[in-house]
């Protein structure tokens, strides 16, 4: 626990396990729970995975947190947790009953996402599929279950293209459940760039003139195309993702609210104070306070 009386967030690379081929793992949500106590892990704590996470639901309902939002699976839901969005199950994960997909960045083929119309800006609600859409979604599962523990049954390499392509086949078929990305044609292009861009630059400027030029599009043209994507200005986008990453380190870290303003690239802490007190109606001091008790 931190000193300011939540947990700290911890980074979780990606470890195969024994036996498991690299890049992909299959396992059952109910296992989890016993295997981060068998690690000396806090299966409640808060994490930061460095990996895709594909979730699916069975007969009972899964509490858990993705970036602040507390989410509730119901029988039948998926949820699809991206790398580095920070996350916690809730109490009831050691009853939880579903299967869990982890796999890298880079696992799934260019083609796969390029069909999939999966650009920025992600799902990050979960799906409850119905009638066809989710006996497809299951059976594609269930095979894909039956292939991961059947290894020994054809060469490694063989193997692995062979979840490769059953994970393609889930992610196509929650893409149709999705609905895709909604932006299309070359302003979703413009959009997957300058997302890009932001994870990447969001600590050094939250100036849309800086990322225009960096990119080589005028502010207008960049301002289009993320109205299109996400139905917001380029400006508040990214002050939107300058806010989250905030308030994960006001959460997550013990760092003082004047640490947190010069490690997002504030010059003058009382100009953060501004920044977050306009988006949150709080200051950083007491949206730290405020936070439920993370023990």
């Amino acid at each position: 626990m931190g000193k300011n009386g939540h947990l700290a967030v911890r980074d979780l690379p990606y470890t195969a396990a024994v036996g498991a081929p690299a890049g992909v793992e299959v396992g059952e949500l109910g296992g989890l729970f016993a295997r981060a106590r068998r690690h000396g892990n806090d299966p409640h704590a808060f994490l930061r995975p460095a990996f895709h996470q594909l979730i699916a639901v069975r007969e009972r309902s899964l509490h858990l947190t993705v970036d602040f939002v507390e989410h509730e699976l119901p029988p039948g839901a998926w949820l699809w947790i991206r790398p580095g969005q920070v996350q916690r199950f809730g109490r009831d994960l050691s009853a939880a009953d579903g299967t869990i997909v982890v796999f890298q960045p880079g696992f799934l083929p260019p083609s796969t996402l390029a069909a999939a119309d999966l650009g920025p800006p992600y799902q990050q609600a979960p799906v409850r599929p119905s009638g066809q859409d989710a006996r497809a979604l299951r059976l594609g599962l269930d095979h894909l279950a039956f292939e991961f523990a059947a290894m020994s049954s054809m060469p490694l390499a063989s193997h692995v293209e062979v979840l490769r392509h059953l994970v393609s086949v889930l992610i196509l078929r929650l893409a149709k459940v999705t609905g895709g990305s909604t932006a299309q044609g070359p302003a979703a292009e413009v959009f997957r760039r300058l997302f890009e861009a932001v994870e990447r630059d969001h600590m050094v400027t939250r100036r849309v003139e800086d990322y225009a030029a960096a990119l080589g599009y005028s502010p207008r043209t960049l301002s289009r195309a993320t109205l299109a994507a996400t139905g917001m200005s380029a400006k508040k986008y990214i002050d939107e993702r300058v806010l989250l990453e905030a308030k994960r380190l006001l959460l997550h870290s013990d760092l003082a609210a004047k640490n947190v303003a010069a490690e997002l690239g504030f010059a003058d802490p009382s100009d953060f104070t501004k920044f977050f007190r306009l988006r949150t109606g709080t200051t950083p001091g007491e949206f730290r306070m405020q936070a439920p008790d993370s023990a």
